[in-house]
């Protein structure tokens, strides 16, 4: 009998334990991490250096590489000039890569998206925006929204 009862005291043990873990949903592998849409010292007029100042970062959660090949990321308007489609480019394992609005030379932390031409060319709002990431089969992966105007960047 006494083997019994602390058998049963031992799966109930068990059990409590097991209840009292608390269970966390897995985030996507590849996560945005940050928007900095209020770059420094604009608006004025879309200078490179205030477009580039613009940028979203993009990291690798898992011990893997990732071939980014084909991804998008865009903002809630919905405007077609408003969406990036990464070209050949790995993320390594656990690392980030930061994606400037403005142009410049692509390397292996930093994407440029490009874009010039005044106010008009920058992507994130000073206020209220939504990242989207899809993979290439355009599924949606991870979203970061903000809505302030008291922050330059929002941490995802």
């Amino acid at each position: 009998m006494r083997i019994r009862s602390l058998l049963t005291a031992a799966v109930v043990a068990a059990g409590v334990a097991a209840v009292a873990q608390p269970s966390y949903a897995a985030g996507p592998a590849v996560q945005i991490t940050k928007i900095y849409y209020d770059s420094p010292g604009s608006p004025d007029y879309g200078s490179n250096k205030s477009l580039n100042g613009e940028y979203v970062q993009i990291k690798n959660m898992t011990k893997k590489a990732v071939s980014l090949k084909g991804w998008t990321i865009r903002d809630d308007t919905r405007r077609p000039d408003h969406v990036y489609t990464f070209g050949a480019f790995t993320l390594g394992a656990g690392k980030t890569v930061t994606l400037r609005t403005g142009r410049g030379k692509n390397t292996s932390t930093t994407l440029y998206w490009g874009r010039s031409g005044g106010t008009l060319a920058y992507i994130w709002n000073q206020t209220k925006d939504k990242a989207y990431l899809r993979n290439s089969s355009g599924k949606l992966v991870d979203t970061c929204a903000y809505n302030s105007s008291r922050a330059d960047y929002k941490i995802c």
